[in-house]
Protein backbone atom coordinates (compact mmCIF):
# COMPACT_ATOMS: atom_id res chain seq x y z
CA UNK A 1 0.00 0.00 0.00
CA UNK A 2 1.35 3.69 -0.92
CA UNK A 3 1.22 6.40 1.14
CA UNK A 4 -1.60 7.89 -0.85
CA UNK A 5 -3.86 4.95 -0.84
CA UNK A 6 -3.59 5.58 3.00
CA UNK A 7 -4.28 9.22 2.69
CA UNK A 8 -7.51 8.24 1.30
CA UNK A 9 -8.30 5.91 3.93
CA UNK A 10 -8.16 8.50 6.47
CA UNK A 11 -9.99 10.85 4.36
CA UNK A 12 -13.06 7.85 4.06
CA UNK A 13 -12.38 7.50 7.79
CA UNK A 14 -13.89 11.04 8.59
CA UNK A 15 -17.25 10.49 6.60
CA UNK A 16 -20.41 9.15 7.42
CA UNK A 17 -20.68 5.10 7.04
CA UNK A 18 -23.48 2.68 6.38
CA UNK A 19 -22.98 -1.12 5.16
CA UNK A 20 -23.09 0.04 1.78
CA UNK A 21 -20.80 2.93 1.90
CA UNK A 22 -18.01 1.01 0.74
CA UNK A 23 -19.73 0.74 -3.06
CA UNK A 24 -18.81 4.40 -3.42
CA UNK A 25 -15.39 3.33 -3.53
CA UNK A 26 -13.37 0.75 -5.86
CA UNK A 27 -13.39 -2.24 -4.21
CA UNK A 28 -10.62 -5.57 -5.29
CA UNK A 29 -10.79 -8.98 -5.04
CA UNK A 30 -14.96 -9.21 -6.35
CA UNK A 31 -16.35 -11.25 -8.70
CA UNK A 32 -18.05 -9.64 -11.62
CA UNK A 33 -21.38 -11.40 -12.50
CA UNK A 34 -23.22 -11.89 -16.16
CA UNK A 35 -26.30 -11.87 -14.34
CA UNK A 36 -27.17 -8.87 -12.21
CA UNK A 37 -30.40 -9.57 -11.57
CA UNK A 38 -29.62 -13.05 -10.15
CA UNK A 39 -27.46 -11.63 -7.68
CA UNK A 40 -29.76 -9.32 -6.42
CA UNK A 41 -32.20 -11.54 -5.47
CA UNK A 42 -29.32 -14.07 -4.06
CA UNK A 43 -28.53 -10.94 -2.03
CA UNK A 44 -31.98 -10.51 -0.84
CA UNK A 45 -32.35 -13.89 0.21
CA UNK A 46 -29.07 -13.54 2.02
CA UNK A 47 -30.27 -10.32 3.85
CA UNK A 48 -33.43 -12.02 5.28
CA UNK A 49 -31.24 -15.50 6.63
CA UNK A 50 -31.01 -15.69 10.27
CA UNK A 51 -27.06 -14.14 11.35
CA UNK A 52 -24.77 -17.46 11.89
CA UNK A 53 -23.30 -15.48 15.53
CA UNK A 54 -24.89 -13.39 17.95
CA UNK A 55 -23.63 -10.22 19.03
CA UNK A 56 -23.16 -11.35 22.62
CA UNK A 57 -20.36 -13.61 21.29
CA UNK A 58 -18.51 -11.19 19.11
CA UNK A 59 -18.61 -8.56 21.91
CA UNK A 60 -16.99 -11.91 24.46
CA UNK A 61 -14.42 -12.46 21.91
CA UNK A 62 -13.28 -8.27 21.91
CA UNK A 63 -12.80 -8.81 26.09
CA UNK A 64 -10.90 -12.40 25.70
CA UNK A 65 -8.92 -10.34 22.90
CA UNK A 66 -8.40 -7.03 25.42
CA UNK A 67 -7.09 -9.77 27.77
CA UNK A 68 -4.71 -11.56 25.15
CA UNK A 69 -3.32 -7.40 24.58
CA UNK A 70 -2.89 -7.31 28.11
CA UNK A 71 -1.17 -10.66 28.22
CA UNK A 72 -3.57 -12.64 30.02
CA UNK A 73 -4.21 -14.99 27.11
CA UNK A 74 -3.12 -16.21 24.31
CA UNK A 75 -4.48 -16.19 20.79
CA UNK A 76 -4.61 -19.39 18.31
CA UNK A 77 -6.23 -18.86 15.12
CA UNK A 78 -6.51 -22.08 12.71
CA UNK A 79 -8.15 -23.81 9.90
CA UNK A 80 -8.49 -23.90 6.46
CA UNK A 81 -6.71 -22.02 3.76
CA UNK A 82 -9.84 -22.22 1.91
CA UNK A 83 -13.19 -24.21 2.74
CA UNK A 84 -15.25 -26.29 0.10
CA UNK A 85 -18.68 -26.98 -0.11
CA UNK A 86 -17.70 -30.67 -0.80
CA UNK A 87 -15.66 -30.84 2.26
CA UNK A 88 -18.79 -29.78 4.65
CA UNK A 89 -18.95 -33.25 5.95
CA UNK A 90 -18.83 -34.14 9.83
CA UNK A 91 -15.61 -35.64 9.44
CA UNK A 92 -13.61 -33.19 7.94
CA UNK A 93 -14.77 -30.45 10.95
CA UNK A 94 -14.64 -33.18 13.85
CA UNK A 95 -11.18 -33.57 12.61
CA UNK A 96 -10.14 -29.70 12.36
CA UNK A 97 -11.65 -29.23 15.83
CA UNK A 98 -10.08 -31.72 16.74
CA UNK A 99 -6.61 -30.65 16.01
CA UNK A 100 -7.45 -26.97 17.38
CA UNK A 101 -8.08 -28.72 20.06
CA UNK A 102 -5.28 -30.32 20.86
CA UNK A 103 -2.74 -27.93 20.23
CA UNK A 104 -5.00 -25.44 22.47
CA UNK A 105 -4.78 -28.00 25.20
CA UNK A 106 -0.58 -27.95 24.54
CA UNK A 107 -0.50 -24.20 24.65
CA UNK A 108 -2.79 -23.76 27.65
CA UNK A 109 -0.56 -26.36 29.64
CA UNK A 110 2.67 -25.13 28.48
CA UNK A 111 1.59 -21.28 29.24
CA UNK A 112 -0.10 -21.59 31.81
CA UNK A 113 -2.82 -19.20 30.44
CA UNK A 114 -6.07 -19.02 28.71
CA UNK A 115 -6.27 -19.76 25.05
CA UNK A 116 -8.91 -17.60 22.53
CA UNK A 117 -10.18 -20.28 20.19
CA UNK A 118 -10.39 -19.27 16.84
CA UNK A 119 -11.35 -21.67 13.99
CA UNK A 120 -10.69 -20.26 10.89
CA UNK A 121 -13.74 -21.31 9.08
CA UNK A 122 -17.74 -21.84 8.94
CA UNK A 123 -17.09 -18.49 6.39
CA UNK A 124 -13.52 -18.86 4.80
CA UNK A 125 -15.19 -19.58 1.19
CA UNK A 126 -13.84 -16.55 -0.84
CA UNK A 127 -9.90 -16.61 -1.72
CA UNK A 128 -8.17 -13.45 -3.62
CA UNK A 129 -6.00 -13.93 -6.57
CA UNK A 130 -2.70 -12.19 -7.82
CA UNK A 131 -4.78 -11.90 -11.51
CA UNK A 132 -8.93 -12.26 -12.85
CA UNK A 133 -7.83 -14.46 -15.38
CA UNK A 134 -6.21 -17.65 -15.74
CA UNK A 135 -4.74 -19.09 -18.75
CA UNK A 136 -3.87 -22.68 -19.62
CA UNK A 137 -2.80 -24.09 -22.88
CA UNK A 138 -3.66 -21.03 -24.78
CA UNK A 139 -6.99 -21.04 -22.88
CA UNK A 140 -7.98 -17.93 -20.94
CA UNK A 141 -10.59 -18.29 -18.11
CA UNK A 142 -12.12 -16.03 -15.09
CA UNK A 143 -9.48 -17.22 -11.79
CA UNK A 144 -10.97 -19.54 -9.15
CA UNK A 145 -12.37 -16.87 -6.15
CA UNK A 146 -13.37 -19.98 -4.15
CA UNK A 147 -16.30 -21.70 -3.84
CA UNK A 148 -18.19 -18.68 -2.86
CA UNK A 149 -17.84 -17.48 -6.22
CA UNK A 150 -17.41 -20.43 -8.68
CA UNK A 151 -15.44 -24.26 -9.58
CA UNK A 152 -11.99 -25.10 -9.36
CA UNK A 153 -12.51 -27.05 -12.57
CA UNK A 154 -11.10 -25.55 -15.16
CA UNK A 155 -14.18 -24.86 -17.98
CA UNK A 156 -16.17 -22.03 -19.05
CA UNK A 157 -18.98 -22.93 -17.33
CA UNK A 158 -17.28 -23.89 -13.53
CA UNK A 159 -16.12 -20.54 -13.87
CA UNK A 160 -18.57 -18.30 -14.49
CA UNK A 161 -19.64 -16.66 -11.01
CA UNK A 162 -23.05 -17.88 -9.64
CA UNK A 163 -24.57 -15.56 -7.16
CA UNK A 164 -26.67 -18.95 -5.82
CA UNK A 165 -23.25 -20.33 -4.67
CA UNK A 166 -23.61 -16.98 -2.53
CA UNK A 167 -26.19 -19.05 -0.48
CA UNK A 168 -24.52 -22.35 -0.70
CA UNK A 169 -21.70 -20.80 1.36
CA UNK A 170 -24.11 -19.25 4.15
CA UNK A 171 -25.61 -22.63 4.46
CA UNK A 172 -22.43 -24.56 4.93
CA UNK A 173 -21.25 -21.99 7.19
CA UNK A 174 -24.33 -22.33 9.62
CA UNK A 175 -24.20 -25.82 9.20
CA UNK A 176 -20.55 -26.17 10.16
CA UNK A 177 -21.47 -23.73 12.82
CA UNK A 178 -24.39 -25.93 14.01
CA UNK A 179 -22.50 -28.92 14.25
CA UNK A 180 -19.30 -27.17 15.81
CA UNK A 181 -21.79 -25.71 18.96
CA UNK A 182 -23.13 -29.46 19.11
CA UNK A 183 -19.90 -30.86 19.66
CA UNK A 184 -18.27 -28.03 21.85
CA UNK A 185 -21.44 -27.81 24.17
CA UNK A 186 -22.20 -31.48 24.05
CA UNK A 187 -18.81 -32.38 26.36
CA UNK A 188 -16.69 -33.12 23.00
CA UNK A 189 -13.62 -30.90 24.42
CA UNK A 190 -14.44 -32.35 27.45
CA UNK A 191 -10.67 -32.91 29.46
CA UNK A 192 -12.22 -36.03 31.06
CA UNK A 193 -12.23 -37.61 27.65
CA UNK A 194 -9.20 -36.62 25.44
CA UNK A 195 -10.28 -39.60 23.74
CA UNK A 196 -12.90 -37.83 22.08
CA UNK A 197 -10.18 -36.20 19.91
CA UNK A 198 -8.29 -39.24 18.95
CA UNK A 199 -7.30 -38.84 14.73
CA UNK A 200 -7.43 -42.36 13.80
CA UNK A 201 -4.86 -41.95 10.89
CA UNK A 202 -1.82 -40.80 13.08
CA UNK A 203 -2.60 -43.21 15.78
CA UNK A 204 0.78 -44.73 15.46
CA UNK A 205 2.64 -41.42 15.28
CA UNK A 206 5.26 -40.16 17.99
CA UNK A 207 3.37 -36.84 18.58
CA UNK A 208 0.23 -38.40 19.17
CA UNK A 209 1.82 -40.51 21.82
CA UNK A 210 3.07 -37.65 23.51
CA UNK A 211 0.39 -35.16 23.12
CA UNK A 212 -1.63 -38.42 25.18
CA UNK A 213 0.88 -38.47 27.66
CA UNK A 214 0.11 -34.79 28.01
CA UNK A 215 -3.32 -35.38 28.10
CA UNK A 216 -3.49 -38.22 30.47
CA UNK A 217 -1.31 -36.35 32.69
CA UNK A 218 -4.04 -33.58 33.09
CA UNK A 219 -7.21 -35.84 33.23
CA UNK A 220 -5.46 -37.49 36.45
CA UNK A 221 -5.01 -33.66 37.93
CA UNK A 222 -8.33 -32.37 36.77
CA UNK A 223 -9.46 -35.97 38.45
CA UNK A 224 -7.53 -35.59 42.15
CA UNK A 225 -8.64 -31.98 42.25
CA UNK A 226 -12.13 -33.39 42.57
CA UNK A 227 -11.35 -35.78 44.34
CA UNK A 228 -10.11 -33.42 47.30
CA UNK A 229 -12.82 -30.68 46.60
CA UNK A 230 -15.75 -32.99 46.47
CA UNK A 231 -17.24 -31.28 43.52
CA UNK A 232 -16.55 -31.69 39.54
CA UNK A 233 -14.27 -29.25 37.51
CA UNK A 234 -17.51 -28.49 35.06
CA UNK A 235 -15.66 -25.63 33.45
CA UNK A 236 -13.49 -28.20 31.93
CA UNK A 237 -16.06 -30.04 29.71
CA UNK A 238 -16.40 -27.20 27.25
CA UNK A 239 -14.88 -24.33 25.83
CA UNK A 240 -15.65 -21.06 23.44
CA UNK A 241 -15.23 -21.34 20.21
CA UNK A 242 -15.08 -18.40 17.84
CA UNK A 243 -14.97 -18.04 14.14
CA UNK A 244 -12.69 -16.25 11.38
CA UNK A 245 -12.11 -15.48 7.88
CA UNK A 246 -11.45 -13.19 5.74
CA UNK A 247 -14.14 -10.50 4.65
CA UNK A 248 -13.15 -10.70 1.11
CA UNK A 249 -16.37 -10.79 -0.68
CA UNK A 250 -18.40 -7.52 0.56
CA UNK A 251 -21.69 -8.07 -1.24
CA UNK A 252 -21.69 -11.00 1.23
CA UNK A 253 -20.43 -9.39 4.42
CA UNK A 254 -22.96 -6.32 3.74
CA UNK A 255 -26.07 -9.20 3.22
CA UNK A 256 -24.94 -10.20 6.88
CA UNK A 257 -24.17 -6.46 9.13
CA UNK A 258 -27.15 -6.43 11.32
CA UNK A 259 -28.31 -3.65 14.02
CA UNK A 260 -29.21 -5.77 17.12
CA UNK A 261 -31.69 -4.79 19.93
CA UNK A 262 -29.78 -3.31 22.79
CA UNK A 263 -26.49 -2.56 20.75
CA UNK A 264 -24.87 0.53 19.20
CA UNK A 265 -24.02 0.33 15.59
CA UNK A 266 -23.58 -2.64 13.18
CA UNK A 267 -22.17 -6.00 13.78
CA UNK A 268 -21.35 -8.48 11.22
CA UNK A 269 -22.96 -11.39 11.91
CA UNK A 270 -21.51 -13.85 9.48
CA UNK A 271 -18.36 -14.74 11.83
CA UNK A 272 -17.16 -13.11 15.12
CA UNK A 273 -13.54 -12.24 13.53
CA UNK A 274 -13.16 -10.76 9.81
CA UNK A 275 -9.60 -9.59 8.76
CA UNK A 276 -8.16 -7.57 5.99
CA UNK A 277 -6.17 -9.20 3.56
CA UNK A 278 -2.81 -7.74 1.69
CA UNK A 279 -4.38 -7.70 -1.03
CA UNK A 280 -7.69 -5.76 -0.37
CA UNK A 281 -6.00 -2.74 1.82
CA UNK A 282 -4.22 -0.74 -1.31
CA UNK A 283 -6.50 -0.19 -4.19
CA UNK A 284 -9.46 2.27 -3.34
CA UNK A 285 -9.92 0.90 0.38
CA UNK A 286 -13.54 -0.73 -0.61
CA UNK A 287 -12.50 -3.41 2.16
CA UNK A 288 -11.10 -1.37 4.89
CA UNK A 289 -14.01 1.51 3.90
CA UNK A 290 -16.28 -1.40 5.24
CA UNK A 291 -14.24 -2.57 7.99
CA UNK A 292 -14.16 0.41 9.81
CA UNK A 293 -17.91 0.77 10.80
CA UNK A 294 -19.02 -2.71 12.17
CA UNK A 295 -18.46 -3.42 15.52
CA UNK A 296 -16.57 -6.63 15.54
CA UNK A 297 -12.73 -7.25 16.25
CA UNK A 298 -10.66 -6.89 13.27
CA UNK A 299 -7.74 -8.42 12.25
CA UNK A 300 -4.91 -6.55 9.57
CA UNK A 301 -2.68 -9.06 7.71
CA UNK A 302 0.45 -7.18 7.94
CA UNK A 303 3.57 -7.58 5.08
CA UNK A 304 7.18 -6.44 4.82
CA UNK A 305 6.20 -4.01 2.00
CA UNK A 306 3.95 -1.89 4.97
CA UNK A 307 5.30 1.20 5.84
CA UNK A 308 5.48 2.00 9.70
CA UNK A 309 3.31 5.43 9.15
CA UNK A 310 1.01 4.07 6.89
CA UNK A 311 0.54 1.45 9.15
CA UNK A 312 -0.50 3.53 12.86
CA UNK A 313 -2.38 5.93 10.01
CA UNK A 314 -4.71 2.67 8.94
CA UNK A 315 -5.20 1.65 12.29
CA UNK A 316 -6.69 5.26 13.41
CA UNK A 317 -9.19 5.10 10.97
CA UNK A 318 -9.99 1.09 11.92
CA UNK A 319 -10.17 1.87 16.14
CA UNK A 320 -10.36 5.94 16.23
CA UNK A 321 -11.63 4.93 19.82
CA UNK A 322 -8.97 2.89 20.81
CA UNK A 323 -10.91 -0.07 22.24
CA UNK A 324 -9.10 -2.33 23.66
CA UNK A 325 -9.66 -5.38 21.88
CA UNK A 326 -11.16 -4.36 18.49
CA UNK A 327 -7.39 -4.05 16.52
CA UNK A 328 -5.47 -7.20 15.58
CA UNK A 329 -2.63 -7.09 13.43
CA UNK A 330 -1.66 -10.39 11.61
CA UNK A 331 2.10 -9.94 10.61
CA UNK A 332 3.25 -12.35 7.82
CA UNK A 333 6.79 -11.32 6.59
CA UNK A 334 8.72 -14.38 5.88
CA UNK A 335 11.52 -16.24 7.49
CA UNK A 336 13.89 -14.26 5.53
CA UNK A 337 12.61 -10.54 5.75
CA UNK A 338 10.40 -10.59 9.57
CA UNK A 339 14.30 -9.58 11.49
CA UNK A 340 14.60 -6.69 8.95
CA UNK A 341 11.01 -5.50 8.62
CA UNK A 342 9.18 -5.96 11.75
CA UNK A 343 11.01 -4.33 14.56
CA UNK A 344 10.03 -0.71 12.72
CA UNK A 345 6.05 -1.97 12.78
CA UNK A 346 6.67 -2.38 16.02
CA UNK A 347 8.12 0.33 17.73
CA UNK A 348 5.56 2.95 15.63
CA UNK A 349 2.50 1.26 16.83
CA UNK A 350 4.08 1.01 20.37
CA UNK A 351 4.78 4.80 19.94
CA UNK A 352 0.92 5.60 18.56
CA UNK A 353 -0.06 4.33 21.96
CA UNK A 354 -3.51 2.23 20.39
CA UNK A 355 -3.87 -1.11 21.86
CA UNK A 356 -3.00 -4.11 19.45
CA UNK A 357 -2.67 -7.61 19.98
CA UNK A 358 0.44 -8.85 17.46
CA UNK A 359 -0.16 -12.63 15.98
CA UNK A 360 2.27 -14.40 13.95
CA UNK A 361 1.30 -15.40 10.24
CA UNK A 362 4.20 -17.80 9.86
CA UNK A 363 2.63 -19.45 6.55
CA UNK A 364 1.88 -16.86 3.53
CA UNK A 365 5.67 -15.34 3.68
CA UNK A 366 6.86 -18.59 3.09
CA UNK A 367 5.03 -19.50 0.15
CA UNK A 368 6.66 -21.25 -2.83
CA UNK A 369 6.45 -23.65 -5.99
CA UNK A 370 8.68 -26.56 -6.08
CA UNK A 371 10.54 -27.68 -9.54
CA UNK A 372 7.50 -29.16 -10.85
CA UNK A 373 5.49 -26.71 -10.13
CA UNK A 374 3.53 -27.29 -6.99
CA UNK A 375 2.83 -25.10 -4.36
CA UNK A 376 4.11 -25.77 -0.76
CA UNK A 377 6.05 -24.37 2.30
CA UNK A 378 8.79 -25.44 4.01
CA UNK A 379 8.11 -26.27 7.65
CA UNK A 380 11.48 -25.22 8.60
CA UNK A 381 10.86 -21.73 7.44
CA UNK A 382 7.40 -21.97 9.08
CA UNK A 383 9.19 -22.94 12.42
CA UNK A 384 11.72 -20.30 11.40
CA UNK A 385 9.68 -17.36 11.55
CA UNK A 386 7.88 -18.36 14.44
CA UNK A 387 11.43 -18.47 16.54
CA UNK A 388 12.44 -14.97 15.00
CA UNK A 389 8.81 -13.46 15.76
CA UNK A 390 9.11 -14.48 19.43
CA UNK A 391 12.52 -12.69 19.33
CA UNK A 392 11.85 -10.05 17.65
CA UNK A 393 8.69 -9.15 19.55
CA UNK A 394 10.86 -9.89 23.03
CA UNK A 395 14.02 -7.79 21.92
CA UNK A 396 11.80 -4.83 20.66
CA UNK A 397 10.20 -4.41 24.07
CA UNK A 398 6.88 -5.96 22.43
CA UNK A 399 4.79 -9.21 23.21
CA UNK A 400 4.08 -12.22 20.55
CA UNK A 401 0.55 -12.99 21.57
CA UNK A 402 -1.11 -15.21 19.27
CA UNK A 403 -0.95 -17.10 15.84
CA UNK A 404 -2.59 -17.31 12.96
CA UNK A 405 -2.01 -20.68 11.09
CA UNK A 406 -3.57 -22.49 8.05
CA UNK A 407 -3.62 -26.37 9.26
CA UNK A 408 -6.10 -29.29 8.55
CA UNK A 409 -7.09 -32.64 10.62
CA UNK A 410 -6.51 -34.51 7.11
CA UNK A 411 -4.09 -37.05 6.29
CA UNK A 412 -2.82 -34.46 4.14
CA UNK A 413 1.29 -34.13 2.27
CA UNK A 414 1.50 -30.20 1.45
CA UNK A 415 3.91 -28.61 3.13
CA UNK A 416 7.48 -30.51 3.10
CA UNK A 417 9.42 -31.06 6.32
CA UNK A 418 8.06 -31.71 10.02
CA UNK A 419 7.80 -34.96 12.12
CA UNK A 420 7.73 -37.56 9.09
CA UNK A 421 10.40 -35.84 6.94
CA UNK A 422 8.24 -35.17 4.09
CA UNK A 423 9.88 -34.16 1.03
CA UNK A 424 9.14 -32.94 -2.42
CA UNK A 425 7.87 -35.90 -4.05
CA UNK A 426 5.67 -37.01 -1.25
CA UNK A 427 3.10 -33.69 -1.85
CA UNK A 428 1.45 -35.82 -5.23
CA UNK A 429 0.73 -38.48 -2.63
CA UNK A 430 -2.06 -36.56 -0.41
CA UNK A 431 -2.14 -32.84 -1.87
CA UNK A 432 -5.88 -31.93 -1.25
CA UNK A 433 -5.97 -28.40 -1.11
CA UNK A 434 -6.88 -26.36 -4.00
CA UNK A 435 -5.41 -23.14 -3.28
CA UNK A 436 -2.45 -22.80 -0.38
CA UNK A 437 -0.66 -25.75 1.06
CA UNK A 438 -2.02 -26.62 5.17
CA UNK A 439 0.36 -27.93 8.39
CA UNK A 440 -1.05 -31.70 8.70
CA UNK A 441 -1.74 -33.14 12.03
CA UNK A 442 2.20 -33.81 12.85
CA UNK A 443 3.33 -30.36 11.61
CA UNK A 444 0.77 -28.19 13.58
CA UNK A 445 1.47 -30.05 16.92
CA UNK A 446 5.24 -29.75 16.36
CA UNK A 447 4.56 -26.37 15.99
CA UNK A 448 2.48 -25.78 18.84
CA UNK A 449 5.40 -27.39 20.95
CA UNK A 450 7.84 -24.47 19.56
CA UNK A 451 5.43 -22.19 21.28
CA UNK A 452 5.52 -23.49 23.70
CA UNK A 453 8.81 -23.43 24.11
CA UNK A 454 9.95 -19.81 22.87
CA UNK A 455 7.11 -18.25 24.26
CA UNK A 456 8.29 -19.46 27.65
CA UNK A 457 11.93 -18.42 26.48
CA UNK A 458 10.95 -14.31 25.79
Amino acid sequence: MTSNDFLKVADAGSAAWAPDSWQNLVAAQQATYPDTAALEQALTELGNLPPLVTSWEILALQRQIAEAQRGERFFLQGGDCAESFAECTSTVITNRLKVLLQMSLILVHGLQMPVVRVGRFAGQYAKPRSSDTETRDGVTLPSYRGDIVNSPEFTPEARIPDPRRLIQAYSCSAQTMNFTRALVDGGFADLHHPEYWDLGWVEHSPLAEEFHRLAESIGRSVRFMETISGKQAGSVKRVDFYTSHEALHLHYEQALTRKVPRQDGYFNLSTHFPWIGMRTTSRDNAHVEYMRGIRNPVGIKVGPSVEPSDLVKLIEVLNPDREAGRTVLIHRMGASQIEERLPRLIKAVKDSGHPVLWISDTMHGNTESTADGIKTRRFRNIMKEMELAFEVHRDNGSRLGGVHLELTGENVTECTGGARDLVDADLRRAYKSTVDPRLNYEQALELAMLIVRKHNQS
